[in-house]
């Protein structure tokens, strides 16, 4: 996790890294990090589009924790944080599954004094663009091919391998 300084603007106030997409085991880690640092968590929200299950309250050691989901109103890559003490915090939400070079730019990014401009499935976009990009800058062999197009053989990886 990476958060902005209290004095940073901006659409995003941190990132978070979970390392799973069950909401349930990865929102005590996170509260017991951020309530002594915001005052205690006491809701959540989220979009379900990357959540597979959205519980309604999570166990947070000796309290709940109230969870909500919002389709159009919440950005798929963002989780909202409310606490009484602070009011509300605005977290990008890496995929478990990015790679820690990518997570690391994107926490960087999320917590610029500045910014990031951008929201944050944009930001995510534009990493995984820039990713794309850097990749495509190069030849890559048939197994690196079948991971980056998602199971399918490139057609430039098979001019590749077959020599041409």
């Amino acid at each position: 996790m990476a958060l902005k300084s209290p004095t940073g603007h901006g659409l995003l106030d941190g990132a978070w890294w979970p390392r799973s997409r069950d909401l349930a085991s990865e929102l005590p880690a996170l509260a017991d990090v951020l309530d002594p640092l915001w005052g205690r968590i006491t809701r959540v929200a989220v979009n379900p589009t990357l959540w597979p299950v959205v519980p309604r309250r999570v166990t947070v050691r000796d309290r709940v924790l109230k969870v909500g989901w919002f389709t159009p109103q919440i950005d798929p890559h963002k989780l909202l944080l409310l606490s009484y003490r602070a009011g509300r915090w605005d977290l990008l939400v890496i995929p478990p599954e990015t790679d820690a070079a990518t997570a690391t730019r994107l926490m960087t990014a999320a917590c610029a004094p500045d910014g990031p401009p951008l929201t944050a499935t944009a930001l995510v976009a534009a990493e995984i663009a820039r990713h794309h990009d850097a990749v495509g800058d190069r030849l890559q062999d048939t197994e690196e091919s079948w991971e980056y197009e998602g199971g399918a053989t490139s057609t430039h990886a098979v001019a590749t391998a077959a020599g041409r």
